[in-house]
């Protein structure tokens, strides 16, 4: 048979279409396997690291189809954002015409890769229906206490009247018209993730073993669990009177009660509400006035990244414990964010204080002793452990004790309290833009805030709005807006900000799991969604370690407890596929080192795209772009195909029968590779994920079977790698299975036949003070002696003349002689 890879792949991927032979069944009594790649963003089209993902996705669902499971195996499309909005005003496009004009093109790229989708549960999260029940579970979750608008910060730009997302500001300056984005304070909404942050983190040990550890670990350290002290800074009194006494203390909060007697300083946040009061009525010269309206200006993202800048406020706060007066200060490492916005800082035992400190040339008082005593001047700050000086009654503890000895004596003198803080904060959703979900929310002045009716459900986006980049065009649209109170009937103004698109990767899952025959009548079926969920395998890109799945956990629960699902976490395993490089950097079309998916396609057929993607790599590590890999994918499959002809139409009616015992040592090795390929399908599929090594025991068996020439064993070779292959090279297994096996090995399980790993005879390796000299045969049941006398006949020149003094046989592996000298 002649390797025609365009013929065998339209041929194929018609068959599939037309027969929906990737479609779930109905059945929900079925064992099922649900299997997700992260769904793509319609840019236009594909890349190579799209062929990863879905290839690897592509490769599970096949597998458990023929190992007999219910597969739900869909795509979607993360259809709203900013990058649609961008390209309207560049290319004067309606942002919905370019998004499904792009979702036709990809998905036609994607089928000629030959991907087992369902295509019957595919959808873009910018159709109305979708949008209709998402609206839905935001009321829901406002009802609930979950969503609440407040002020926030935001990026503004004046001269495009528009708020920018972070990946908008390029340098501090709006990346349209390069004028200096500003710091402005505007109302949104937020989804209070928070109340769910110690779930959040305790759920993460259910993970383990499932989910790599680093991706683990970087959830742990994002939602950020800190135990310690929380307790005010009274203002000194003529601190207050400077404040007109709109003031008479703030809130800090420390994980370090210990270093409590070495604070020097008090640091707050530019947006602190005492700062904000200062700059606003002038209570500083007006230098200072305006190096603080510069440091607000400043993002909290950008300021991380700064050199350390404060201004003093000429202001103090006394100590609570000793009760001298400490300076306060205006710092921009301070988060407005954490911990109330105000920070005691303790320059001796922490270094971000140590370097504001001799940046403005603040004291610096030691308080732990280490090992090398007291350190008289200061290079950087002492943060290991030891025993606490000049800390009154507590001096001379050991510091990790006296954490808890200060932090009891604040509780029971009333000055403070134990808390419990998380760096995780509630999750602002609100867009400034018109490409998104609409906000279900109207605005009244008889009512205030109110949800749309559920039956008014979806909230559609106008079509007839140009895009210009200067303000939000639902809120220039000069009808859209205008709405009636759902409470009271008065006239009433929509909301026209649109939802983060965070919002509809959080719970697309669970949209598939539900059958598409009710996504009229439901958001999710609760009955389909028992089934399905929770996701068996997700698939995505280690770039969405934290927030999309941390979002998605988050969703999960609250559309538990809202009561429509009954999962609790999403995904049981997941696997984070490496970056596609190469010369050795990430691809992209700014470096000029894209390959594009199509032109492989063309030019090798799909199967070679596959082979190729999923042998170069173990699927976690980066792979490194190779053109003449590509080509070695592409003879492996061709020889594969050339050497289907030893499959004779009697062979394959009698392979079967094939008795082990009477083949001849290259027939036997060749079935023991066959089934060793076999083993190793099963090992990676459920274990390992490291499809290379699948391939790598397949081209070896393709090996050992063209050194015999039983065709009995070719048959039965072709019969288990047809099967085995067929996740990674699907077109050609199935052009090869139809001609030789009708399809049968497909649909019957194989079974592992032990017999073929039974071995006539052992290659053990003999060594002499341990190094090797030569190998010997033996029979796999030959006795300790019965080796050692065949070892020290074959290595009888290198012991001539010297004394053996230790003979150690490792089964298996080797015999090692020692000998005097």
């Amino acid at each position: 048979m002649e390797y025609n890879p365009k013929e065998i792949e339209a041929k194929w991927q018609n068959y599939w279409n037309e027969n929906g032979s990737f479609e779930p069944l109905n059945d929900l009594k079925k064992e099922k396997k649900y299997i997700l790649s992260m769904f793509p963003y319609p840019s236009g089209r594909i890349h190579m690291g799209h062929v990863r993902n879905y290839c690897l996705g592509d490769a599970f669902a096949r597998y458990f189809r023929k190992a007999d499971f219910n597969v739900l195996h869909p795509i979607g499309w993360d259809s709203f954002g900013m990058p649609a909005e961008n390209a309207a005003i560049k290319h004067k496009l309606h942002p919905k015409k370019w998004t499904y004009e792009n979702i036709d093109y990809m998905r036609d790229e994607l089928k000629a890769l030959g991907l087992s989708f369902s295509t019957k549960r595919e959808f873009a999260t910018s159709d109305e229906l979708y949008t209709r029940w998402e609206q839905e579970f935001i009321i829901k979750m406002y009802e609930a206490g979950l969503l609440y608008r407040k002020s926030t910060i935001v990026n503004w730009c004046e001269p495009c009247h528009t708020v920018l997302a972070n990946e908008q500001v390029e340098e501090g300056c709006c990346w349209r018209c390069d004028t200096p984005v500003e710091q402005k304070e505007m109302p949104g909404y937020y989804i209070a993730i928070t109340k769910y942050a110690q779930e959040l983190l305790d759920d993460l040990k259910t993970l383990e073993g499932q989910w790599p550890s680093q991706v683990l670990t970087m959830q742990e350290n994002w939602i950020g669990r800190s135990e310690g002290l929380e307790f005010s800074f009274e203002l000194s009194k003529e601190s207050r009177y400077k404040l007109d006494k709109q003031f008479a203390s703030y809130k800090v909060f420390t994980t370090r009660p210990d270093t409590i007697y070495g604070v020097s300083y008090s640091a707050l946040a530019p947006e602190h509400p005492i700062v904000k009061y200062i700059v606003e009525n002038k209570l500083l010269p007006d230098s200072k006035i305006e190096a603080i309206k510069a440091m607000q200006k400043v993002s909290e993202r950008d300021r991380a990244t700064m050199p350390k800048e404060g201004i003093s406020l000429e202001i103090d706060v006394i100590h609570p414990l000793t009760a001298k007066k400490i300076p306060v200060w205006v710092a921009n490492f301070v988060l407005s964010s954490y911990g109330g916005g105000a920070v005691m800082a303790v320059p001796a035992h922490d270094q971000r204080d140590f370097e504001f400190a001799r940046e403005y040339n603040l004291p610096i008082k030691q308080v732990i002793v280490g090992p090398d005593g007291i350190i008289e001047k200061m290079s950087e700050a002492y943060t290991g452990e030891g025993e606490l000086i000049d800390s009154e009654s507590f001096t001379g503890h050991k510091n990790t004790k006296a954490k808890k000895s200060i932090m009891y004596h604040f509780e029971q003198n009333s000055l403070g309290t134990k808390q419990i803080n998380f760096k995780l904060r509630d999750w602002g959703v609100s867009r400034q833009r018109y490409w998104g979900a609409p906000i279900p929310f109207v605005h009244c002045d008889s009512c205030g805030l109110v949800p749309e009716k559920t039956e008014n459900l979806p909230i559609a986006l106008p079509e007839d709005v140009e895009i210009t980049g200067e303000g939000n065009p639902l809120d220039n649209h000069p009808t859209w807006k205008k709405c009636k109170c759902p409470k009271c009937g008065k006239d009433a103004i929509r909301e026209t900000d649109t939802l983060d698109t965070f919002v509809q990767s959080s719970w697309y899952f669970l949209r598939y799991a539900t059958n598409p025959q009710k996504w009229t009548k439901e958001g999710i079926s609760k009955p389909d969604s028992d089934y399905w969920m929770d996701v068996d395998q997700y698939i995505g890109g280690i770039e969405h370690a934290i927030l999309h799945l941390l979002y998605a956990r988050f969703f999960t629960k609250v559309l538990n407890d809202l009561g429509y699902t009954n999962s609790r976490e999403p995904f049981k395993k997941l696997l984070t596929q490496g970056m596609v490089l190469k010369d050795g950097a990430k691809m992209s079309k700014s470096k000029g080192n894209v390959v594009d998916p199509d032109l492989i396609v063309e030019k090798y057929g799909a199967d070679t795209a596959r082979m190729f993607i999923l042998f170069a790599a173990p699927p976690t590590k980066e792979l490194e772009w190779n053109d003449s890999a590509v080509d070695g994918a592409f003879r492996f499959i061709k020889r594969f195909t050339d050497r289907s002809s030893n499959v004779t139409e009697n062979a394959v009616k009698n392979f079967k029968e094939i008795e082990h015992k009477t083949l001849n040592k290259e027939e036997k090795e060749a079935r023991r590779k066959v089934y060793e390929a076999l083993q190793k399908s099963n090992d990676v599929f459920n274990k390992t994920y490291a499809f290379n090594t699948l391939i790598a025991a397949s081209m070896e068996a393709m090996n050992a079977l063209q050194v015999q020439n039983n065709e009995l064993v070719w048959a039965e070779g072709y019969y288990i790698l047809t099967n085995i292959l067929e996740p990674i090279i699907p077109h050609l297994c199935w052009e090869l299975s139809d001609k030789l096996f009708n399809k049968e090995n497909f649909n019957n399980k194989i079974e592992i036949k032990d017999e073929v790993f039974e071995q006539d005879s052992i290659i053990l390796a003999v060594t002499i003070n341990g190094k090797k000299r030569c190998e010997i045969e033996v029979s796999p049941n030959a006795s300790k002696d019965e080796i050692l006398s065949i070892a020290k006949e074959h290595s009888a020149k290198w012991l001539e003349g010297n004394e053996i003094i230790k003979e150690i046989v490792v089964p298996n592996k080797l015999v090692n002689l020692v000998i005097k000298g």
